[in-house]
């Protein structure tokens, strides 16, 4: 992903839209209420912080998920195989694309789909792939070198297998497809960056969102999840995000603080991230927040201390963290917003 040096101020005004049905008993006029009505309370299942950081764990233990190599290939086999165990269907999505060195590299955007008769869905996506280069690392010397992407990308895709393992053992009400977008990481190195064309990031997502999985698919809403692994991260509105689903973002804070978390999703305003929420949002015009780290502190482009370096590893990545940031989402797809 990619910083875009934007500043702007934006007034948030929290937009919400109700829906109410109506079920009539025999004999029970429209003004009447139900006598002893029994409202059966949702149960939400409990998010497993372990079992999120042991799917991170594997994902990095492949190596560098870099496409063309041995490891990016049998990680994006295993996922499969993974979310074959416990979704509806599950869809390889084969593409072809050319990154900013003008080589084409072939991808794979993997989808789980649940419920998949449902009309209400929610999008729930990350990236898999890892950097090719550490081009932001303090040392020159890492700057040809690949990294794991513990945090920069396996950490999304390892919350939402477990979200996944989760949804096959208490099915939601809603449409579910989590989306493991590729090639979402192999932009241009850091001297060429603002000299190229935002579109050279985001190449899995780009794909996908001018050729979805099923024709003319749609959803309600998507959250996109980007380094959500790191101790202590913390995630303020990300510009993108506000711009195109304001209200779908208040709404996951708002839940966000109710579960407890106020001190991790916090109503400040971040920085606009070329990630891609961006083309989905652009291109498919499905409303799209992105959850990420965003440090306006930090020495290494507002994002984590490690970020696009070789300590992106197993390392950085906090139990806790992923613990929180699942339970949120969690509680977004079984209670909704």
């Amino acid at each position: 992903m990619r910083l875009i040096p934007i500043f702007v101020f934006l007034t948030i005004i929290p937009v919400f839209h109700m829906t109410s049905c109506g079920n009539s008993g025999t004999g029970t006029s429209s003004q009447q209420k139900p006598v002893n009505a029994v409202v059966k309370p949702i149960t939400v299942p409990e998010f497993n912080a372990d079992s999120a950081y042991h799917y991170v764990e594997k994902q990095v233990a492949f190596g560098p998920r870099i496409p063309g190599s041995p490891a990016h290939a049998e990680c994006a086999r295993w996922m499969e195989e993974t979310l074959l165990r416990f979704a509806d269907h599950v869809i390889v999505q084969d593409f072809k694309t050319r990154v900013f060195s003008n080589k084409m590299y072939d991808g794979k955007n993997i989808i789980a789909i649940f419920n998949p008769e449902k009309q209400y869905r929610i999008l729930l996506c990350a990236h898999w792939d890892s950097r090719p280069f550490a081009d932001h690392d303090p040392d020159p010397a890492n700057h040809q070198k690949p990294i794991d992407g513990a945090n920069d990308g396996a950490s999304g895709t390892g919350v939402l297998i477990e979200i996944a393992r989760q949804l096959s053992l208490q099915k939601p009400s809603i449409g579910v497809d989590i989306v493991l977008f590729d090639l979402e990481d192999y932009g241009p190195p850091q001297d060429r960056q603002m000299q190229e064309s935002t579109d050279l990031w985001g190449l899995g997502s780009q794909y996908w969102s001018k050729n979805p999985h099923t024709p003319r698919y749609t959803a309600n809403f998507g959250i996109l999840l980007d380094m959500v692994g790191a101790k202590d991260a913390v995630f303020p509105f990300e510009g993108f995000s506000m711009y195109y689903a304001p209200d779908i973002n208040k709404k996951v804070w708002d839940l966000a603080a109710k579960l407890g978390h106020g001190d991790r999703f916090v109503f400040e305003q971040g920085g606009y991230i070329t990630d891609d929420h961006y083309f989905v949002n652009r291109i498919a015009r499905i409303p799209t927040i992105n959850i990420i780290h965003l440090d306006p502190n930090s020495t290494n482009g507002s994002f984590f201390e490690y970020w696009h370096t070789v300590k992106d590893d197993m390392e950085s990545i906090d139990r806790n963290t992923l613990g929180i940031v699942g339970e949120v989402v969690m509680n977004v797809v079984y209670k909704g917003l």
